[in-house]
């Protein structure tokens, strides 16, 4: 097993409805601890710099409006294999298609607000966390 950080962004769907609580119990009860977290406001730019990779997608303004539509909130989750236990948690992107015991199947409103967004590889979450987070606001 490898001891792991990811990030974790809890997205305006889910902090308008005061779900940072209940989505972050079920993260930790994988075992992954919160090491860093934050509630932030996305400004336009930072939303574009952050969905960078996508804006040549259709789906990328409307991604960047989404993100700054509200309060997220940014976590660093620690654990033992990181990356793949929060994807696990989070469910398939489109909550209908979602294990029931996920988040996305369980909080998600449509596949576009579908509550969370996790890292897809441990090279993405390193640059993903350097993002949002300076070495003093990550405690362990």
């Amino acid at each position: 097993m490898t001891l792991q950080r990811t990030l974790s962004i809890l997205k305006p769907d889910a902090t308008r409805r005061n779900l940072t609580g209940k989505i972050n119990a079920l993260i930790e009860g994988t075992g992954l601890k919160i090491v860093g977290q934050k509630r932030i406001q996305l400004s336009k730019q930072q939303a574009e710099a952050f969905y960078s990779v996508h804006k040549e997608r259709p789906f990328f303004n409307d991604l960047v409006e989404f993100m700054i539509s509200g309060p997220v909130v940014v976590q660093v989750l620690e654990g033992e294999n990181a990356v793949q236990k929060n994807r696990d948690i989070m469910g398939a992107t489109d909550p209908k298609k979602a294990q029931a015991h996920t988040i996305r199947a369980q909080f998600a409103e449509s596949i576009e607000a579908n509550s969370v967004h996790g890292s897809d590889s441990a090279e993405n979450a390193a640059i993903e966390i350097r993002f949002f987070f300076s070495d003093i606001e990550i405690c362990v």
